[in-house]
């Protein structure tokens, strides 16, 4: 993999009008790492992947992704990034191959119809492939818009709440995809409230509280421990919904 840290954040500050939410913020996350990120509604865990994914510009700091800083070269950082967020970002009047083709071409992937069949695959999408994506369950949509974040395979994937809409099969399946990919050398980044699967697919946990990132040690009680004893913070902007930085 590339040199230097998958991701690097220095002394990021994000502020929605007179609130901050992001304060002085340093993270790095090597590259083979899943970080399992946590923190109360609010605390800022998706204006941090916003922040990572390019889709919103912070107000202070330096964040790099696979070493490109984010402001400076922000379509080269965006090639190196997979996101995984709320929306699925499909065209629901297409199949999820069309989609992926779609996005391939954006990508500039030359084998694409073989990257999009193998990316269709490896989520349990085969059957489905030229199904219109409307058709198909919210499950079977998250699961596509997996497909399409790991398409160009990029070092860093960016995911929030991924389990949110999977049945036990389907998070079975993204965690295998996970580990897969941290022990090729990529790297990840994931928000979840389920403290079990966060600690199952993370090599690490970490928790937002006060606009800051602390990282405890030990198992569920001492992430519990680390969240309820936490400042309360008003719920930012944002905090509901991520955009995607990946592949526009």
């Amino acid at each position: 993999m590339n040199a230097g840290y998958a991701i690097t954040v220095e002394g990021l500050e994000k502020s929605y009008r007179d609130w901050p939410v992001l304060w002085n913020l340093d993270l790095t996350v090597p590259w083979g790492e899943a970080l399992a990120l946590f923190g109360a509604n609010g605390a800022g865990k998706t204006t941090l992947l916003r922040i990572l994914s390019t889709s919103v510009r912070p107000d202070a700091g330096t964040v790099r992704i696979a070493g490109r800083d984010l402001l400076r070269q922000t379509a080269e950082a965006r090639r190196r990034i997979g996101v995984v967020g709320h929306r699925s970002f499909l065209y629901e009047d297409l199949t999820p191959r069309e989609n992926l083709t779609y996005y391939a071409r954006l990508y500039g992937i030359s084998d694409r119809e073989a990257r999009v069949t193998a990316a269709l695959e490896r989520v349990g999408l085969g059957s489905r492939a030229n199904h219109r994506v409307r058709a198909l369950s919210n499950g079977m949509q998250k699961r596509a818009a997996i497909a399409r974040a790991i398409l160009h395979r990029p070092g860093v994937l960016l995911l929030d709440e991924p389990e949110a809409g999977l049945d036990r099969d389907s998070r079975r399946m993204l965690g295998e995809l996970l580990a897969e990919w941290t022990a090729a050398g990529r790297s990840v980044a994931f928000t979840t409230h389920d403290i079990e699967l966060g600690l199952a697919w993370g090599h690490r946990a970490a928790v937002l509280t006060g606009g800051r990132l602390a990282f405890p040690g030990g198992g569920a009680t001492d992430i519990q421990q680390a969240l309820s004893s936490g400042p309360s913070t008003r719920p930012g902007e944002g905090e509901g919904r991520m955009s995607d930085g990946g592949g526009r």
